[in-house]
């Protein structure tokens, strides 16, 4: 483990546990939204006061356009000015929300005026750490229209204690959001990301609605490698794609502004905190008007991305299907309402443009069920020749559900095309079931090299002609022809063979022997045992 990791760990352990140790009474579904939201206002006054100093520093060097002089009242009107800021697209941060008023007025006690200066002087005057909180959200959502209804501001309803409060503040105020070799976005992003994991864990939810291990997002990434163009997540929760897509382009040189980011999120806490992280990454995004339901209320009808990607909720049963059952989007069946599989799929290839690229993660049930139409809908599916790749996932990938999954990576182009051969009536299954490592007792994880760039890199072979090689066990491209023997079932291991065994270089013969010899020591072993214990139960007179 590298130094960054040894930072990001020490600081993960230190945050979790103390403010788990502050919950209190609150269900970890509510907390996360009080912790998470502190560490949101954290970063942006951080990113505000480093402004403040550069600019500070720039009023007084003389050979700077924006020099002053020894004016001390003109610099402080000037640091007021809310273009300095945004032209470096830093968020402006009104001063009542500012980390440092916050810290220091929650410990005074109820009733105290403070004197708050922001362009004009203005009297605050003290209720509650809560009440303090709510109003600063508020101050930050006026002066940052994309923010509009975004941020929490339910502190003073929760009435939480007010000397928990300040304590969670202080321990806010110790994440280092600078550091020598890491940039203080990624920092954050992890803190959020490792914080959404706990939080999952914390909550233990079920019928798959669970946060996306970060490994996986990163294969996803990987391998569709959205570098520019329209990309789309229908179940976005708190945006992690994007993040990491963002992470793809500029690790290959490329501008953020080359993505153009859309999703949809229905439960209105997680779609406040999928914008949250948008805005702090200085990332363009429509994430729709409101949150709102996928299926019955899609908020961009008339999008066709160039890349979606999503881990939606598994065999989701309640997903409002008896009422869509004449929806266009269902060109390839009618999805069963008992389970939104295919709702999602179809939902998804409905919004794909002509050379877009799609994946999907889902239940390994999606790769052979025949019930409820769902057999039907996968063989048409396949005979349209959508799907491009298969991976069977390892188990104990996610925090809180042990269901199996796998992803199905989907395009509408497998001519030659950006790169690629021409790949009509081929499709690739990967059974990455063996990869990965145990980070814990419970939970998987996959190796960024020997894992995550296997299975993507081993895609791009296929993909490009280049370098492929078929492994018995663990990859393998098979036609559309060779599907249909097998009823359309798309279970990679079914496909891919077993893994060729490693000759020890011991005969045969000597090696039946030898172990025939060691299961007779281990019979003998066997029964003295039985007699000992035998003898020693008939000591205490159980035995006969």
């Amino acid at each position: 483990m590298d130094e960054n990791e040894n930072f990001l760990k020490d600081l993960d352990n230190k945050l979790w546990t103390s403010a788990d140790k502050l919950r209190s009474n609150l269900d970890a579904a509510v907390y996360k939204h009080v912790v998470l939201g502190l560490v949101f206002l954290k970063y942006v006054s951080d990113a505000f006061e480093e402004r403040r100093k550069e600019l500070l520093g720039q009023f007084k060097d003389p050979d700077h356009e924006y020099y002053l002089g020894e004016d001390e009242e003109l610099e402080a009107e000037e640091l007021e000015i809310r273009d300095y800021y945004t032209e470096k697209n830093v968020f402006w941060i009104p001063a009542l929300a500012r980390w440092g008023t916050l810290q220091s007025c929650a410990k005074l006690p109820s009733g105290t005026e403070i004197t708050i200066r922001n362009g004009k002087i203005d009297t605050y005057r003290m209720v509650s750490v809560g009440r303090l909180l709510d109003d600063a959200m508020e101050a930050i959502e006026k002066d940052n229209p994309k923010l509009k209804g975004v941020l929490t501001k339910d502190y003073a309803r929760l009435q939480i204690d007010s000397a928990k409060l300040g304590e969670l503040i202080d321990l806010v105020s110790t994440i280092p959001f600078v550091h020598e070799n890491l940039k203080a976005k990624d920092i954050l992003g992890h803190v959020y990301e490792y914080f959404l994991g706990q939080f999952a864990s914390a909550e233990g939810k079920k019928g798959g609605q669970f946060y996306t291990p970060k490994s996986i997002v990163t294969l996803i990434v990987e391998m569709l490698e959205p570098f520019q163009g329209r990309v789309y997540d229908p179940a976005c929760g708190s945006g992690g794609f994007f993040v990491q897509s963002e992470r793809f382009v500029e690790e290959h040189g490329g501008r953020i502004g080359q993505l153009s980011i859309y999703g949809q999120e229905s439960n209105p806490t997680t779609w406040r905190l999928a914008c949250m992280n948008m805005v702090i990454r200085g990332m363009d995004f429509n994430f729709g008007k409101e949150p709102a339901d996928t299926f019955t209320r899609d908020q961009h009808p008339d999008l066709r991305a160039n890349y979606i990607m999503t881990n939606p909720p598994f065999n989701m049963k309640e997903w409002g299907g008896e009422q869509l059952k004449d929806d266009p989007r269902w060109k390839y069946g009618i999805p069963p309402s008992s389970n939104a599989n295919f709702a999602w799929m179809q939902h998804m290839i409905y919004h794909l443009a002509p050379n877009g690229s799609m994946a999907l993660l889902l239940a390994n049930g999606s790769m052979s069920s025949n019930t409820n139409n769902e057999g039907e809908i996968r063989r048409s599916i396949i005979e349209a020749d959508l799907v491009e790749c298969m991976v069977a996932l390892p188990g104990q990938l996610f925090t809180n559900t042990q269901i199996p999954a796998c992803i199905w990576f989907l395009t509408r182009n497998k001519e030659s095309y950006n790169g690629s051969r021409a790949r009509k009536g081929e499709v690739l299954f990967i059974d990455a079931r063996d990869l990965g490592y145990m980070k814990d007792r419970v939970l998987r994880d996959f190796d960024h090299e020997k894992d995550i760039l296997r299975i993507a890199n081993t895609f791009h072979a296929w993909k490009k002609g280049e370098g492929y090689e078929h492994v018995a066990g663990f990859c393998k491209s098979v036609t559309v022809d060779e599907i249909r023997k097998h009823g359309h079932v798309l279970t990679p291991g079914r496909y891919v063979g077993a893994a060729a065994q490693e000759d020890d270089g011991e005969p045969f013969g000597e090696k039946m022997e030898r172990l025939t010899k060691e299961l007779e020591l281990q019979f003998e072993e066997s029964a003295r045992l039985e007699k000992l214990i035998r003898e020693n139960l008939k000591g205490l007179g159980y035995g006969n």
